[in-house]
Formats: structure tokens, sequence, C-alpha cells
């Protein structure tokens, strides 16, 4: 949701493509099921162009308590913990997280709290409207959401734009009572 990552990049993020110091993700592939098998794999990204994001300090700070947990996790089942590639989101004991599994675990969130219609999905576009609504350029945003060109991203979220040319014509009216 404050990342605008897909599912798959979310379940391929590793260690070593999160950088504490800068505040950053290298996103660079994603993990999930193999078309037509039965065996999970990396394969690379939608539109294979890796890209790095800078995120809030508080996806930082989960991310942190991730590695945290992760650590208690590997003290609680010593040698039954492996995590060979190195995973951010795992199983308790170490293993890849299956898409079905985080797709139901989701489902079954989003229909405690009343919204059974929401698809794992829409977290990345509320992140991309969230985005859009707080200020940030189209291109930044297409960036962000590896989208191959800021038209699609605009054709994607043109709904936001009406009222953020809303705000623009307030923010131009403030600017222009301030050469008045």
């Amino acid at each position: 949701m404050f990342t605008g990552l897909r599912q798959g990049e979310i379940l391929g993020l590793t260690w070593d493509c999160v950088d504490f110091e800068r505040g950053t993700i290298l996103v660079n592939k994603q993990h999930g099921k193999l078309k037509g098998k039965n065996e999970y794999a990396f394969t690379s990204l939608k539109n294979d162009r890796p890209r790095v994001l800078n995120v809030a300090d508080a996806v930082i700070d989960a991310l942190k308590k991730q590695k945290a947990q992760q650590k208690r996790w590997a003290e609680i089942y010593g040698e039954a913990w492996h995590n060979p590639d190195n995973l951010v989101f795992t199983t308790e004991t170490g293993r890849y997280l299956c898409n079905q599994t985080v797709y139901l675990a989701f489902k079954k969130v989003v229909k405690k709290l009343g919204y059974d219609n929401v698809r794992f999905h829409d977290l990345r576009h509320t992140s991309a409207v969230n985005s859009l609504k707080a200020g940030d350029d189209i291109k930044t945003v297409q960036e962000n959401l590896g989208h191959h060109t800021a038209a699609f991203t605009l054709d994607t979220y043109a709904h936001v734009s009406s009222g953020m040319k809303r705000e623009s014509a307030k923010r131009m009216e403030n600017f222009i009572q301030t050469l008045v």
C-alpha cells in the first residue's frame, strides 16, 4: 500500500535489495508460480526494468521489524530455519511464501474489515492514487510503479486528475493573490 509493489515483487524482495541507510528498495525481480508448472521461482519484472524506490521512514521501520522477526524465527527454529534466497518475506521457517497463501491471508483480513471485494492488487492502486493526491508528479509515480510510460500511468489514474486540477487552480489563485 505504501510502495506500489506488485505481489510478486514483494514476494521476490531480498534483503540485499533493501538499503536501510539510504531508505531505498531495489525492485529487480519477482517470485511466483511459473505458468503451467507446479513450481515457484524468481522471474524478471513485468517490464524487465529494475527500479529503485525511495520509501517512507515508516516502510523502512516495518522492514527493520521484519528483519528482527526473522532473526527471532531463526533462533526458535535453529537448523530448521532456512532462507537460502535471503527473502524479506518468508514463512516462520524461512521458506518462500506462495502467492495463494498470501492471497488467502489477505482476503481473510479484508473480509474482517468489511471490504470483501478488495484485491491485493488494489493496494498498488491505492498507493498510486495517494501518491498523486499527495502531490507527487506523474513521472515519479510512473517510475515508482514500474510503468513503461507516464502516459500509461496518466490513463490508468485519470480519475484522480480532475480533483488535482481543482487543487492546481486553487494553488494558482493563491499565487496570483501574492502578486496583487
